[in-house]
């Protein structure tokens, strides 16, 4: 950043003074609570967040140093609910990411499955083709297992879990049969989130920060209710870290 583009030591000094101020309100709002859901405590976490955030900012960037604190992001809350209240549907939006890192074991699990499908001739066809090309052994295996089933058993089929997340969404009413088929994921609104869960390696780096030898493949979660505590990184909350989210899938 240039010079000029600085914030000043007297804009800096003011953001630290609107921290101050921010955290007054909070644990005043705090000491008045009327319950867990207590929405001045909400707008009180929040306007927390944003004043320190923004003494973030001023202070690297006047004087390149940082704070001890985990400000939220935008990314690590859901937006405002926008669905119904009283939902008379759902839908469930997955999406699981595997890398292929064993073909061999790929191909002699497709075969497999195409050989107990009934067909007999091993040098054509369906068998042939699942053991050679990764297309053909991604479609038998697929069609023939659930995608739980091959999560829980990846490994046998020579893949390896990557990123994964759960949407349930809700919405007024069923939509009509075949409504969405040719574009099932257009839809996907992020303001109708009930909950969503996600599971990924980057929670574990983010333990590791915090205690050594976090397990894999840690959780990430949030919900409708608990927002507040799922944007702070509750203490008791993160290390499960738990319900939450999801998006498209097949």
């Amino acid at each position: 950043m240039s010079d000029a583009a600085q914030p000043t030591a007297a804009e800096v000094r003011a953001a630290a003074e609107a921290v101050k101020a921010a955290l007054d309100r909070h644990l005043a709002a705090v000491e008045r609570r009327t319950g867990d859901d207590d929405t001045a405590v909400y707008e009180a976490f929040n306007a927390l967040a944003a004043a320190a955030e923004e003494y973030d900012e001023l202070l690297y960037d006047r004087y390149d140093e940082v704070t001890p604190f985990e400000i939220p992001g935008a990314d690590d809350a859901l937006p405002p609910y926008a669905g119904p209240e009283e939902p008379h549907a759902l839908s469930l939006l997955i999406r699981r990411d595997y890398a292929v890192v064993e073909p061999q074991r790929l191909f002699a699990q497709a075969r497999r499955v195409a050989k107990l499908d009934g067909e007999a001739d091993t040098t054509a066809g369906t068998s042939a083709r699942a053991g050679v090309s990764p297309l053909a052994a991604l479609g038998v295996l697929f069609g023939e297992y659930e995608p739980d089933e091959i999560a829980s058993r990846h490994k046998e089929f020579g893949l390896e879990e990557g990123d994964s997340t759960l949407w349930v969404t809700a919405a007024e009413e069923l939509p009509e049969p075949g409504e969405w088929l040719n574009a099932p994921f257009d839809h996907a609104d992020p303001e109708r989130i009930v909950c969503r869960f996600d599971v990924s390696s980057v929670f574990d780096e983010d333990e590791d920060e915090d205690e050594a030898g976090a397990g894999a493949g840690a959780d990430h979660a949030e919900a409708r209710g608990d927002d507040r505590r799922a944007a702070r990184g509750d203490e008791e909350g993160r290390e499960e870290d738990g319900l939450a989210a999801a998006a498209n899938s097949s």
